[in-house]
Formats: structure tokens, C-alpha cells, sequence
């Protein structure tokens, strides 16, 4: 992977799928001119939402685990990219430096971004995801009817749109 072909992007909230109540993590350029939606479960939406909204569990979760696993390795997290869809998944890796070798751990795509937001890290997609997604079926998701008005939705989504995440 190269980050020249790599867009930097940033999470602009959490929705539900109005059709499968299924949490939908939108990420959006730094320009806000393309979306990515990423359908996640309900555990992943809720450690994102955690870290966005700054609350502090009593215990660490498991993505506040894999933060302090890398602290306490003094790895440095360069970034996590959303690298790959497949068959209607996505994939991700975490891209790390350890001892000054660099490492890409595999990942889903949900756990990469809480651990980047964690880490304040640089949330990257593979320019050949927004491609390959402007294509993705929608409907094989369980999401909304027409393709072109769910495009034309998060095209035009804004973070005001989306209001508080109460889970």
C-alpha cells in the first residue's frame, strides 16, 4: 500500500440503518465532498461512539487494550486504512512501527477506526474503495431502497443530520 493512492478521511458520525437498525459508521473526506458508509455491529458502534463522545469506562475496553498494548510497546500507529472491498466487506489494516520496523495488522475496519480515534491517528481509505463503493450494492446491506437516493444522501450528509448517538 501506498499513501498516494490512499484519501484521508474523518468519522462524521454514526447512523442507524432505518431498514435493519444496523449502525452505519459514515466517514468523509477532509473536503467533505465523498462518504464512505461502513455498516458495523452494535458492540464496534458503541466503542466508537464512546471515544467520540470522550467517556471513560471503568475498566478498559477492548479497544482502550489494544491502545495501551501499543503504548506500552512504545509503537508508533502511522495510520489505519480501510484497504480492501470483497463480496460486500471491507477490510482494513493497521499500519504500525515497532522497534523501526514497519508492521500492517489486519483488521476490521470497525475495530481499526476505535483504535485510530483512541490514538489520534490518520484514518486513510484505499482510493480504489470510494471507487469499487460507488458501486457497492446498497441493498445486499439491508439499506435503503434506491441506490441513486441513498448515494445522493450521503453525498449531502452533514454531521447536524445526525444529532446525538444515544446508545
Amino acid at each position: 500500500m501506498s499513501e498516494d493512492t490512499m484519501i484521508e478521511m474523518r468519522v462524521e458520525g454514526l447512523v442507524l440503518d432505518p431498514v435493519t437498525n444496523m449502525p452505519i459508521i459514515i466517514l468523509k473526506d477532509m473536503d467533505g465532498k465523498r462518504s464512505l458508509p461502513i455498516w458495523v455491529g452494535i458492540f464496534e458502534a458503541n466503542a466508537i461512539a464512546l471515544e467520540m463522545e470522550k467517556i471513560e469506562t471503568p475498566r478498559p475496553m477492548t479497544h482502550d487494550l489494544v491502545k495501551n498494548i501499543f503504548d506500552g510497546l512504545e509503537a508508533e500507529v502511522n495510520y489505519i486504512c480501510v484497504s480492501e472491498l470483497k463480496d460486500n466487506t471491507f477490510y482494513a489494516v493497521i499500519s504500525a512501527s515497532i522497534n523501526g520496523k514497519k508492521v500492517e495488522i489486519d483488521s476490521r475496519p470497525s475495530d481499526a477506526i476505535a483504535v485510530a480515534l483512541r490514538l489520534d491517528t490518520k484514518i486513510l481509505v484505499e482510493e480504489k474503495v470510494l471507487a469499487e463503493a460507488k458501486t457497492f450494492d446498497v441493498s445486499a446491506e439491508g439499506s435503503l431502497g434506491e441506490d441513486d437516493q441513498w448515494k445522493k444522501w450521503l453525498d449531502n450528509v452533514r454531521p447536524e443530520d445526525f444529532g446525538k448517538d444515544d446508545q
